[in-house]
């Protein structure tokens, strides 16, 4: 018997030339045994589970009809503000009312946003029903973008809070209203914040993009979407002025990255779903109601207050200079290709025909210095500016933009006609006003 004890203990031992081996059938009777308890003990362990489970779910309240059709608000992760609900509906449905016969519907995202609020204000004064959305973002300061809602407001433009990451949200607007367009603004913007903050980019230039293609892609009807790309995805290009055939494949910056690869996307999802989609390249877009990250705008409130202004040169002393486009220009430019804008061709995310797919240029195709809008605002404020020269750094910038608009002119009737003076003296108006005034006092005109 005591043999036998010792001989246990040494199942566990490696067998080896030399050593003692026990025989096979005690091995196996052993490892049966211990796979029968294993066995038993996962048994029991299964079953209390199971209990717990069973118990729980007892205790849970029945789901009621109301809650799973959204009949009361829900919570918008994205943005923390809530949505849904019969009121939440009402609202969307009269914003989304046309005034005119036949009128569009339209979703404008970042209808809070510098051009977003003015092209929805022009989209509801032509008598198109117009449902924003927006996030309100920090990047800048949310409370311009408050004030923008608050003017929207008052001509009838509801601004849904939610983020286009939000794929409840946009699969609930599209149920409650049959949307003809889609006017997609909504972006991280800036150049240079991609330095600090990378993944925003790629969170809503591209991820956010996708998202929204999927909810248009599904919807019943397709609508037809038109949306902002960026003059920036000319990136090192040299030849100009740009044209839509010139080459996009030398980014400078992570953003005009971004708005590639966004048009690279919106044409898979023309080529595989008949999505109609515009893409528009924007010209550095200034005017009131701009952001608070564009030169023109922190040079004003820096020379107001005395501060020094940087201005970059490029190499040898040579002048930075800008295709500036005044936002009236952009908005008519934005209203010409919705209204040029084919129908969706698919049903159901399937493809049923060719789809229109189309880019144009957006600017003002006349580039002017840096130095030479500083020397405006200089005169519109009638204060000298405390300047710093300094060689353009590797930020993401580039030295000059100019826009070849020949394509829009001649199939959306493009034709910008404001230059940069009488564009900042507009600008610099409404700066004052807003900013000694109060933004109560303020308008879009």
């Amino acid at each position: 018997m005591s043999q036998l004890k010792t001989l246990s203990h040494l199942d566990s031992i490696p067998s080896s030339p030399g050593k003692f081996k026990p025989d096979k059938p005690s091995f196996q009777i052993h490892r049966l045994r211990l796979h029968s308890s294993l066995l038993s003990r996962l048994a029991f362990w299964s079953l209390l589970f199971l209990t717990l489970m069973a118990f729980l779910f007892l205790l849970s309240p029945p789901s009621s009809p109301s809650s799973s059709s959204f009949s009361q608000p829900r919570r918008n992760l994205g943005s923390g503000a809530s949505w849904g609900g019969r009121e939440w509906e009402k609202r969307l449905r009269k914003s989304a009312a046309p005034r005119s016969n036949p009128g569009r519907t339209v979703l404008v995202t970042g209808a809070a946003g510098f051009v977003g609020s003015h092209v929805s204000l022009s989209l509801r004064r032509r008598g198109d029903g117009v449902v924003g959305l927006d996030n309100f973002d920090s990047y800048y300061d949310p409370g311009l973008k408050r004030a923008r809602q608050n003017l929207l407001s008052r001509s009838g433009v509801f601004i849904v809070e939610g983020d286009i990451n939000d794929r409840e949200l946009l699969k609930k607007l599209f149920d409650v209203v049959p949307f003809t367009h889609v006017m997609h603004l909504a972006a991280q913007a800036g150049v240079r914040y991609a330095m600090e903050n990378p993944s925003s980019y790629i969170h809503s230039n591209i991820a956010g993009f996708v998202n929204l293609l999927e909810a248009c892609k599904s919807a019943n009807p397709q609508p037809a979407i038109i949306w902002a790309s960026s003059s920036s995805v000319y990136g090192l290009n040299s030849k100009v002025p740009f044209s839509e055939k010139d080459r996009t494949d030398q980014p400078a910056s992570l953003y005009a990255a971004t708005k590639k690869a966004g048009e690279e996307i919106a044409h898979t999802y023309n080529h595989i779903h008949g999505l109609s989609i515009t893409g528009l390249r924007f010209f550095t877009v200034y005017g009131p109601w701009g952001r608070p990250d564009m030169a023109y705008f922190f040079f004003t409130k820096n020379i107001l207050k005395g501060k020094q202004i940087t201005i970059y040169e490029g190499p040898d002393h040579s002048s930075v200079a800008r295709d500036f486009t005044y936002i009236d220009d952009i908005v008519k430019g934005c209203l010409g290709a919705l209204d040029t804008a084919k129908k969706s061709t698919g049903s159901g995310g399937k493809k049923k025909g060719a789809a229109q797919f189309r880019i144009f240029n957006l600017g003002n195709t006349s580039p002017v210095p840096v130095t030479e809008l500083v020397r405006i605002l200089e005169k519109l404020l009638k204060v000298k500016a405390k300047k710093k020269l300094l060689p353009l750094p590797r930020n993401g910038d580039v030295k000059f933009t100019h826009a070849n608009i020949s394509l829009a002119h001649s199939e959306l009737r493009y034709e910008p006609k404001t230059d940069l003076e009488a564009g900042l003296k507009k600008f610099v108006k409404w700066y004052i006003s807003y900013y000694n005034n109060g933004s109560k006092k303020s308008s879009f005109r």
